[in-house]
C-alpha cells in the first residue's frame, strides 16, 4: 500500500505556472509507476500523465504535452507535477494514483491504479 498525498494547488492566472507535489509513504513507492489525473467538475476523471518507476520514462495526454511534465525523487518518496502555459480549461481537482498492480505502459485508466490521493483544487483564471 502506499499513501499519498497532494499539495501545491492553487489560484493562478492563464499561462502562469504551478508545481504540485505528491508526498508517497509506503515501502512500494519507489518501484511503482505514478500516474497525474484531473476531474474537473461534472467530467469523468482525465488522465494527465504517468511516470515509470524508475523515473526513466513518462508518457502525457495530448492536452498537457509539452506544458506539464512530471519528475519524481525516490529518496523523498515525491513524485511532482511541473504545469506551465496553464489554461482555464486545466481548472480542475488534481491528484496523483500509484499503480501497484505494474499495468502495462502506459497505464491511462484510473481503473489501472490502486491507490490515489485526495486531490488538490488547481483554478486557472482567464
Amino acid at each position: 500500500q502506499v499513501q499519498l498525498v497532494e499539495s501545491g494547488g492553487g489560484l493562478v492566472q492563464a499561462g502562469g505556472s504551478l508545481r504540485l507535489s505528491c508526498a508517497a509513504s509506503g515501502r512500494t513507492f519507489s518501484s511503482s509507476n505514478m500516474g497525474w489525473f484531473r476531474q474537473a467538475p461534472g467530467k469523468e476523471r482525465e488522465f494527465v500523465g504517468v511516470i515509470s518507476w524508475s523515473g526513466r520514462s513518462t508518457y502525457y495526454a495530448d492536452s498537457v504535452k509539452g506544458r506539464f511534465t512530471i519528475s519524481r525523487d525516490n529518496a523523498k518518496n515525491t513524485v511532482y507535477l511541473q504545469m506551465n502555459s496553464l489554461k482555464p480549461e486545466d481548472t480542475a481537482v488534481y491528484y496523483c494514483a500509484a499503480d501497484l498492480g505494474g499495468s502495462g505502459w502506459p497505464a491511462s485508466s484510473p481503473n489501472e491504479y490502486e491507490n490515489w490521493g485526495q486531490g488538490t483544487q488547481v483554478t486557472v483564471s482567464s
